[in-house]
């Protein structure tokens, strides 16, 4: 998996910025919760002036996630304008309606389809709307991110097995995320899942994956209202992506 140039530019340019004018900067990933901008039963936004926002922020990652974005008519509306404005957009999905609604989008390099894998995945017959899915949008030239959710009863060998699936399907970049969206430390089974998706991002096989990854936690994780926390990770984990990414361009 090679990490794009691009988004290494971005996100290094975003820490910049913050670095210049921390009262300016942006957060590099911004969260967007697709029914927060949608209608579950119509192609038309919820609200024009949140889109706008988003538009003319200066986050170089915009995030689509919340209840399934595909289940929205004008979820392929909104990922078109956000692509369209400069933003890298990663869309979290199941998977399930992937194949049915692929042809509504377009394969541009700024789009992620990002698609959800748990443990529940392994099992028989599981994965196979997710995985044809997956399949049907590498033939349409899409770029695709594996996400594995690690819940706290998930184990190490089944988190290695996803991650292998999704080498076998040839993903385009892998995160690892914890699967409960209530993130809180002082929850002890919230502190064993944090625990083990830091332990098993190591299998990951990208240092800057494994960055991104950290990068997106706080806010895929159930602290998307939590912007300080992300905003005071995010510069050393983009500068970490970044370092990473120049180190390889100098060996190749």
């Amino acid at each position: 998996m090679r990490f794009p140039l691009r988004l290494t530019a971005d996100l290094a340019l975003a820490r910049i910025a913050r670095r210049l004018r921390p009262e300016q900067g942006a957060c590099p990933v911004q969260f967007v919760d697709a029914a927060e901008v949608l209608h579950p039963d119509s192609s038309h936004p919820v609200s024009h002036e949140k889109i706008r926002e988003i538009i003319g922020s200066r986050s170089p990652v915009v995030w689509i996630g919340g209840s399934e974005p595909l289940l929205h008519p004008g979820i392929a509306h909104l990922v078109r304008a956000f692509t369209q404005n400069g933003h890298f957009v990663f869309l979290e999905t199941d998977g399930v309606l992937l194949r049915r609604r692929i042809h509504e989008f377009q394969p541009v390099p700024r789009l992620f389809l990002t698609v959800r894998l748990k443990a529940s995945y392994l099992e028989t017959g599981a994965s196979q709307l997710a995985f044809e899915g997956i399949r049907a949008a590498r033939l349409s030239g899409f770029l695709i991110c594996a996400q594995v959710r690690v819940a706290p009863e998930t184990g190490t060998s089944e988190v290695a097995e996803l991650i292998n699936l999704a080498h076998s399907n040839h993903v385009d970049g892998i995160v690892i995320s914890p699967a409960s969206r209530e993130v809180n430390s002082a929850n002890p089974d919230a502190a064993a899942s944090l625990r083990k998706t830091e332990e098993t991002r190591k299998l990951i096989g990208s240092a800057s994956w494994e960055s991104v990854s950290r990068l997106i936690e706080p806010l895929v994780g159930g602290e998307k209202n939590a912007g300080r926390s992300a905003e005071e990770k995010s510069d050393a984990l983009v500068e970490g992506v970044s370092r990473r990414n120049e180190e390889g361009v100098k060996a190749a």
